[in-house]
């Protein structure tokens, strides 16, 4: 099965948010629709992102789950933007 990720560019947080706690709650929204494989912050051009990896069947599941994550964090964390990617081979493709 494909494994994707989607990757979270984080904003500003609700009031009483804490910041550890916006990947586990992106990874558990995640599990909700797909299987899990890991989950990671990173700083992207200086911006604090929230990548979870997670398998899917096809793009379009693939692209529900990232639905089912923004649409779940958005009453706790501004979402700036997000992406799918799926991994082809040794590399990361967008998926439109």
């Amino acid at each position: 099965m494909p494994s994707y990720r989607v990757t979270l560019a984080v904003g500003a947080l609700a009031a009483g948010i804490a910041p550890d706690a916006v990947l586990p709650a992106a990874a558990r929204l995640a599990g909700e629709r797909a299987v899990v494989e890991a989950q990671d912050v990173r700083l992207l051009r200086g911006v604090p992102c929230a990548v979870v990896r997670y398998e899917a069947v096809d793009d379009d599941q693939a692209v529900a789950v990232r639905r089912h994550v923004v649409d779940g964090l958005s009453g706790t964390v501004e979402v700036r933007s997000d992406v799918v990617t799926r991994r082809d081979g040794g590399r990361w493709t967008p998926i439109a």
